[in-house]
């Protein structure tokens, strides 16, 4: 289906389910994005989600977003329960804008709800010319370690960085998957790959319905759980939103909102070394670049190469839905 189509069907069914035409827009244009990266976990497998979490009325359609000012560089921002999508990209917004007056921005939210990749926030920093830390909360989905009940989130660490050209972009949960790519194998059926999940047996599982049972095993054994648990404080703790496995399932918990929370944190890179750290950061990546290549390697990417490669590959193609969720659509759009 045409990229543009996709957009307006998607928008059509948020403004059917209460959202505002600026924010059926903002939401709709975060959806389709991820589809256009292949980060299909995070695109149209969460629509009905989303649909659902506003007829229940948890996600607010209409919010009233309250902005505090606690110093030139700093904001804490009230997100009423809204929809991620718009709370984030309010609050990036108001982080870029925080940097550009005194060189640092520090925008803490409350109230939320899943806002999709980090990487979208992060990418409009970047083009802002700043360096940005992004950080979000997400349902009980790994055991800490030492654990055998999953308490943290897949709680993603972003990092951007302007280069003068491709965007340096590291976005990563801090499980060994997504856990929207389970969600969405469970979904269409499909398996995942072998050692990322535990059933409730504590035994590996490619099932995916086992794995959403079970729980997701963090990045590097201990080093990963105490990433999971720093953005848990970063992002749970600090903001005054909901840690300790206290954020609600969006698929599975309905009684109540997520009130999950963000951080971000947007840095001029010129404050100490001036217009010389465009130069040095391609320096930096060139040092890197020309290293020997392992066997089977004939580049070295650093990170945001690679979905700018295929953010730029799939821009002007059709999106490929799968019956399922096609006819998830369809329904939601006759609500």
């Amino acid at each position: 289906m045409k990229k543009n189509l996709v957009k307006s069907k998607v928008k059509q069914i948020f403004l059917k389910h209460k959202l505002s035409n600026k924010h059926s827009e903002i939401s709709s244009s975060y959806i389709v994005k991820a589809e256009i990266l292949e980060a299909t976990g995070h695109g149209l497998a969460r629509l009905k989600m989303y649909c659902d979490r506003l007829k229940a009325k948890i996600i607010n359609p209409r919010p009233k977003i309250k902005i505090k000012k606690i110093s030139s560089s700093v904001s804490y921002i009230n997100a009423d329960n809204s929809i991620g999508f718009v709370s984030a990209d309010i609050g990036i917004k108001q982080a870029i804008k925080n940097a550009k007056k005194t060189g640092i921005g520090l925008v803490a939210i409350k109230k939320s709800g899943h806002y999709g990749l980090s990487s979208f926030y992060a990418e409009q920093a970047v083009n802002n010319k700043l360096m940005v830390f992004c950080f979000t909360n997400a349902p009980a989905a790994l055991a800490p370690h030492g654990a055998k009940k999953s308490l943290f989130g897949t709680n993603p660490i972003c990092f951007g960085v302007p280069t003068g050209k491709v965007p340096f972009i590291y976005d990563a949960s801090t499980s060994m998957i997504n856990r929207g790519k389970i969600r969405r194998a469970d979904k269409l059926g499909l398996k995942i790959p072998y050692g990322v999940a535990l059933n409730k047996k504590g035994r590996i599982t490619t099932n995916a319905k086992e794995a959403l049972k079970g729980t997701q095993l963090p990045i590097a054994g201990f080093k990963g759980s105490g990433l999971a648990w720093m953005v848990d404080i970063l992002s749970g703790v600090f903001t005054g939103s909901s840690h300790g496995g206290k954020t609600k399932d969006p698929f599975d918990d309905f009684s109540g909102p997520q009130n999950m929370g963000h951080l971000f944190i947007t840095i001029n890179p010129k404050i100490f070394i001036g217009n010389r750290f465009v130069k040095e950061m391609q320096k930096n990546i060139k040092l890197v670049k020309k290293l020997p290549k392992a066997k089977g390697f004939s580049n070295i990417l650093y990170p945001g190469e690679r979905k700018n490669k295929t953010y730029k590959k799939n821009l002007n193609k059709d999106i490929s839905i799968p019956t399922k969720i096609l006819r998830e659509m369809e329904k939601l759009n006759v609500k």
